[in-house]
């Protein structure tokens, strides 16, 4: 089901993209332009996402002993950092705008940002729900609902121009989109490195889930913990547990409680 919105989407935004650019470059909108390739992006962003839910189905190899859940972070990260540069073409723009300012169409580019608010919105909306547990998916989220919200500042700048007649009005909305586009892409930037680089979880620290280990009756000590992601909603752990003066046959259970409780607090779970 996610993979069929995801293609669908792509698509609608691809023609979407098609139409900013034509009216943009027909009402002489900057704010249009820049939210086409703004949008264009958000096809690349879409489609990597659709590749990645694709390739993290599959099952290990014996190449890729762990699987391809990483193909998630990594279509995340290359996500984020395409709109971190496409701010900067955006900031560009818009500078060389201010010193030139160009009439532009106010009625074009009210009907186009009607169109993107309409089309933005409902793709943010079937992919919500999927976005509060993978970063991948999160990260076209956050794409589709800054778009969104650019929409609706395109649509009160038209406003704004066809009843001012003042032109600089459409260069400050590109800069504005160029923000938004900042602010939606850093945080996944730092989250997404954070997993390539294999830090530890977000909301997590290694001393809760020592002080929880080390709760679990037999255990005398935790140590030589690591905790990274592999990909949405896995997590992986590997640590030294050194346990009481025991028969043997007892250490089974004091690992299966060890695990019993990783699972429940932290939702790390045994593969």
């Amino acid at each position: 089901r996610l993979g069929g919105i995801l293609k669908i989407s792509t698509i609608v935004t691809l023609l979407y993209v098609a139409l900013a650019l034509a009216a943009g470059y027909y009402g002489r909108s900057l704010a249009l332009v820049s939210e086409g390739w703004h949008n264009f992006s958000d096809a690349l962003s879409l489609l990597l996402s659709w590749l990645a839910v694709y390739l993290q189905s599959r099952p290990p190899d014996a190449v890729k002993t762990f699987g391809y859940h990483r193909s998630a972070v990594l279509a995340a990260f290359v996500n984020a950092v395409t709109l971190l540069g496409l701010s900067l073409y955006i900031f560009h723009e818009a500078y060389l705008r201010l010193l030139q300012p160009a009439t532009v169409n106010a009625p074009v580019m009210f009907g186009v940002a009607f169109v993107g608010l309409a089309m933005n919105g409902g793709i943010s909306a079937a992919l919500y729900r999927s976005s509060r547990d993978d970063i991948n998916i999160r990260s076209s989220f956050m794409h589709m609902a800054g778009d969104a919200l650019g929409s609706v500042g395109i649509l009160l700048g038209a406003v704004a121009i066809h009843f001012t007649n003042i032109p600089a009005i459409d260069p400050v909305l590109s800069i504005l989109i160029g923000g938004l586009i900042i602010w939606t892409a850093w945080d996944i930037v730092r989250e997404s490195l954070n997993i390539l680089l294999e830090g530890l979880p977000r909301d997590l620290t290694l001393d809760q889930v020592i002080a929880e280990v080390r709760g679990v009756a037999g255990v005398v000590d935790v140590h030589d913990l690591h905790i990274w992601t592999l990909g949405p909603r896995m997590l992986a752990c590997s640590c030294h547990i050194r346990i009481a003066d025991i028969p043997p046959s007892e250490s089974g259970e004091i690992l299966r409680r060890a695990n019993h409780v990783l699972g429940e607090h932290f939702e790390i779970r045994p593969t």
